[in-house]
């Protein structure tokens, strides 16, 4: 019997040769086909699009031969295509959904296959499950037809992504400010699909976009994986203050989350980055909408909320849940800590290059350095909040685990008194101080997770310590 897949909060990822075959793929995407005829959908199109990563393009046109056999018309990207350009290539395309080969931000040795519905979002948990559900045991049942014959029918049709998302995104933001500021820009492309895009939105004016990191090397030299967090970015924090640049932009492998670091190559955290954006369109904006956050992000956000009168909505970890409420509520933003923001008037995923656009706009707008609009967020929120997680594999039986935080009931975390916990996703104790600690395990590594943000730097440190002990780690 062939391997089990299990879909994470994205889809599925796994070790290439090992887990993640042509074999294994060619499953996923007739669980996919299936998924989308069994909702009476045959001909319609489907969007693949793929990363840099060993075998990427090689693994999407096995998908795209599946679901070619299985009566649907494949657009294929033409080349290595950023997740939210083929997310809204879906749109642009009115096609019923999407493939994407990626890992994102996964270590180099594994591979992913991220599945989209007719919103180019992420599909809702009911919808994932059902289409693990379809998965053949192996692949003696899946369909195939050749590239060169589905191509050769018309069934199997590569284009470029890239013209349609930038004429939408152009209707988003005015990128001509942007391009007279004169600003210099580190991007960090983290040798993957990010790569070269704000060099060609911002080529001709008086603004210079300096690249590292931008060519394509599935062994990611000088990070340990594609993650826009230190220590991952160390290099690009330094090459910011080498260049003399304003701001240092990262983007993931796969470029749907996006990194900032200010004026003195200085990392500013996922949570600090979602705040400044929501201030952004609130306030620089004057915009107004809900804000759609996980668990696990920022309490600025909702201190935000009460100022500027807007519902802010909690959701658990992952876009499969984030997505289905910006949509639900028309959200002007959503997000989640591991960098990944998406936007109203943009299809509901997450956007690293729209996002770093919007970085960039604040600082024209306000003519402010990214430190000094760190500034401006926490004179606004009470003061800096701070943040930090730390990963830890852990052995032993995880729902035993479970139970074990489930009754911990501890009274204080880190010297702050417990006021509640929340188990919507994980264990979130929240803290007297307005701050938190979330224990939650990953859905797509065997890797659990300790998160804290308080407003006392000094008990970061025993707030995630004392989180380990919780979980029996320590």
């Amino acid at each position: 019997m062939a391997n089990q897949i299990k879909f994470g909060t994205d889809g599925w990822r796994g070790v290439i040769a090992e887990d993640y075959t042509f074999s294994s793929v060619r499953r996923c995407a007739q669980g996919f086909a299936s998924y989308i005829l069994e909702g009476g959908k045959i001909g319609s199109t489907v969007i693949i699009g793929h990363d840099k990563r060993f075998a990427s393009e090689e693994f999407a046109a096995a998908a795209a031969e599946v679901l070619a056999a299985n009566g649907l018309i494949v657009h294929l990207t033409n080349g290595p295509t950023p997740t939210p350009v083929i997310s809204y290539a879906v749109v642009a395309r009115k096609a019923v959904g999407a493939i994407n080969i990626t890992a994102s931000h996964n270590p180099a040795s594994d591979n992913g296959f991220k599945v989209r519905d007719e919103n180019g979002g992420a599909i809702a948990p009911e919808g994932l499950n059902k289409i693990e559900s379809l998965i053949p045991e192996n692949d003696s049942t899946v369909k195939r037809i050749p590239l060169a014959e589905a191509e050769k029918d018309g069934r199997i049709v590569f284009f470029d992504a890239a013209p349609a998302y930038i004429s939408h995104i152009k209707t988003l933001i005015d990128l001509e400010p942007i391009k007279a500021a004169g600003l210099t820009i580190l991007v960090d492309a983290m040798w993957g699909n990010g790569a070269g895009w704000f060099s060609n939105l911002l080529a001709g004016g008086k603004t210079k976009v300096v690249e590292i990191h931008d060519t394509r090397n599935p062994s990611f030299p000088e990070m340990k994986r594609p993650e826009p967090i230190q220590p991952n970015i160390d290099v690009g924090l330094k090459a910011t203050i080498e260049n003399k640049a304003d701001v240092l932009l990262i983007m993931d492998g796969d470029a749907d989350r996006v990194g900032l670091g200010n004026e003195k190559g200085e990392f500013i955290n996922q949570l600090q980055a979602f705040g400044l954006l929501a201030f952004y369109l609130l306030e620089i904006r004057g915009l107004r909408g809900p804000i759609v956050k996980t668990l696990s992000t920022t309490t600025m956000l909702n201190k935000l909320g009460k100022q500027f009168d807007v519902p802010v909505y909690e959701t658990g970890v992952g876009f499969k849940f984030v997505a289905p409420k910006m949509m639900e509520t028309n959200a002007l933003i959503g997000g989640e800590e591991s960098g990944g923001y998406a936007f109203r008037g943009n299809v509901p995923e997450r956007d690293g290059i729209l996002a770093g656009l919007y970085f960039l706009d604040f600082m024209v707008k306000t003519n402010k350095t990214p430190s000094e609009l760190l500034g401006m967020l926490f004179e606004r929120v009470g003061g800096p909040h701070y943040y930090d997680r730390i990963d830890t594999p852990f052995k032993g039986n995880r729902k035993e685990k479970e139970e074990l935080i489930k009754n911990a009931n501890p009274e204080k975390i880190g010297g702050l008194k417990v006021t509640e916990l929340v188990t919507i996703d994980g264990f979130l104790f929240r803290l007297d101080d307005g701050g938190w600690m979330l224990i939650r395990f990953s859905g797509t590594e065997p890797i659990m997770r300790v998160y804290c943000e308080t407003m006392h730097g000094d008990k970061v440190k025993s707030i995630l310590q004392d989180g380990l002990k919780i979980a029996g780690i320590q």
